[in-house]
């Protein structure tokens, strides 16, 4: 993908079928999948390690053992895999290996000696590489006689051939010209073409028991299809399915909207395509005075939902709009009922408001013990509260912390990798609900209250937040022919505000002379203009003004 390029990291994952002959003359047939490694993308991780016998744990020789390293250690220990640690990058000059082999023994606790150092750039050692998950990764045993079962893991759109369905075979076979079944929605298809991935889709017209691959199945019904549900044949169908997956929690939530109302049903199009190779995207239907009709949308992290933006934009070529993110609140009312909030026009009246709770995590933040200072300070802004601190070695230090999550999607992962000049790695999961003072922010425009951009945030934070809201606003909104206030309101009371002053006509440029009475009535005039204009004016507000809100001054210089 065009952003994974841009960016650097893994977002989707791939698989791929690898023939390799050994050294000792066999055939294999290697099944690999590449998985992102970032906390927002972790359910892709669960999903690819749930069809997987062994882990290939990759290091970085220059930055060693990261904090999502060791979240994604444990996630393959829970499903029994078998790790490979290989450290990579092994060609730059900043490689330190002795250090990354001590890290392995140390923090992890694998054993260093079966640890395969390789270059992917210069391809050093990938010999050795496969070597090893030849001899420690088990062949997967699975009957080919029995009923078909066979997992769906992934799955994307063809806009020629409908939904090309990505399959781990359990049990059984599959061929060309089969009736199959899902056995959620119970849609019966006939299949049209069976394969494997490797560069290309190859045509392979069957496959077995073990196998990874695909299949074509004229699906053009997108809701027919689930990730983690199973396939099995329509007349011989087997006796339960697979485990699955277990359906993800998202933790942001944020609503879309089309730029052009025509554009509404290209956006529904546009994210069922996306729910179908992103099975962690969640929505449901949302309206807003000022943006019309859109969606509400839930996602693992703000990369997450950077990541889902950019591909709207791209891939559908359509201009879209988000509201400020926010986290899912319990609030508990004087009645003794608990309501989930995530949207900030659902927060109930204040008066019927006993106390609110918002979700809290624990973060684990690894750095060189050079930017220590500056990472605490950041961690205790972030209403942070330590519990403990790890050296690791004589250079790298592990904090522990327990913060509200709503503190997390500012900035603050930004902030982290600028003051640790990128070294520091962050990893957090989310604990329990804590009480917290919880205010609705609501953001006024000409006195008018704007709901796309109403806020739910801490009392403590609000006049800054309120403060920075206005700021953006002032930067982004055009001058109009009379003065436009921007005000943070909670309840009735302002707590920011800031003023785009108005176009102004010199309307005493042609009065030359005389009596300052003659220039004082012809403001006056002006004035009473101007006021008129004020009461039946409309504020346009620009695209831009929505997503300025959500970024700090600093990002945006960047």
């Amino acid at each position: 993908m065009d952003i994974e390029r841009e960016r650097g990291i893994t977002i989707k994952s791939q698989a791929v079928t690898v023939p390799y002959t050994a050294a000792n003359g066999e055939e294999y047939e290697l099944n690999l999948v590449d998985t992102p490694g970032h906390v927002d993308f972790s359910y892709e991780v669960s999903r690819a390690i749930s069809s997987c016998e062994g882990a290939l744990l990759l290091i970085d020789a220059s930055q060693g053992v990261e904090a999502q390293t060791v979240a994604n250690m444990y996630m393959a220990m829970e499903h029994g895999l078998e790790i490979i640690p290989v450290i990579n990058k092994i060609d730059l000059a900043s490689a330190d290996i002795p250090s990354c082999l001590e890290q392995i023994d140390h923090d992890l606790g694998l054993d260093a000696d079966m640890t395969v150092k390789v270059s992917a750039k210069t391809g050093e050692g990938l010999d050795a590489l496969y070597e090893a998950i030849v001899n420690w990764v088990p062949a997967p045993e699975y009957p080919v006689d029995s009923p078909l079962k066979a997992l769906i893991f992934d799955s994307h759109y063809d806009p020629y051939r409908g939904v090309i369905v990505h399959f781990r075979l359990f049990e059984g076979k599959i061929s060309e010209g089969q009736e199959v079944m899902f056995m959620n929605s119970r849609a019966v298809y006939k299949v049209e073409e069976v394969g494997i991935f490797q560069l290309d889709l190859v045509r392979t017209k069957s496959l077995e028991a073990g196998d990874v691959g695909y299949f074509i199945a004229g699906v053009k019904t997108i809701s027919d299809i689930r990730v983690g549900d199973t396939v099995t044949l329509a007349e011989n169908p087997a006796e339960k399915p697979c485990d699955g997956f277990k359906d993800v929690k998202p933790v942001v939530f944020s609503s879309i909207y089309p730029v052009d109302s025509n554009d509404y049903e290209e956006l529904l199009d546009a994210i069922e395509r996306l729910k179908l190779n992103d099975a962690s995207l969640v929505y449901e239907k949302d309206s807003s005075a000022a943006l019309g009709q859109g969606f509400r949308c839930g996602f693992l992290g703000l990369l997450h939902l950077e990541v889902i933006q950019e591909r709207i934009e791209r891939e559908f070529n359509l201009s879209i709009v988000f509201t400020s993110p926010s986290v899912r609140y319990l609030v508990h009312m004087k009645n003794g009922e608990i309501v989930e909030v995530d949207n900030p026009l659902d927060y109930p009246d204040p008066v019927r408001v006993d106390y609110a709770e918002e979700p809290f995590i624990r973060a684990s933040v690894i750095t060189p013990s050079t930017y220590l200072g500056p990472v605490i300070s950041l961690c205790m802004e972030k209403r942070g509260v330590q519990t403990s601190m790890n050296y690791i070695d004589e250079k790298r230090v592990e904090l522990i912390y327990e913060m509200p999550l709503s503190e997390v999607l500012f900035e603050f992962y930004d902030r982290l990798k600028s003051i640790s000049r990128g070294f520091a790695s962050f990893d957090y999961e989310i604990t329990d609900y804590k009480r917290t003072d919880l205010v609705r922010m609501d953001i006024l425009v000409n006195g008018e209250p704007v709901d796309a951009l109403s806020q739910l945030v801490f009392r403590a934070n609000a006049t800054v937040r309120g403060r920075q809201c206005c700021e953006r606003l002032q930067d982004e909104i055009p001058r109009h022919q009379f003065k436009i206030p921007i005000q943070a309101a909670i309840g009735g009371n302002i707590i920011a505000r800031e003023t785009i002053n108005a176009f102004r006509k010199d309307v005493t440029a042609k009065c030359y002379g005389g009596d300052i009475t003659r220039k004082r009535k012809l403001l006056e005039k002006q004035k009473e203009g101007k006021k008129r204009m004020k009461l039946v004016g409309n504020v346009e507000i620009p695209q831009s003004a929505f997503l300025a809100v959500l970024k700090s001054k600093d990002e945006e210089n960047r």
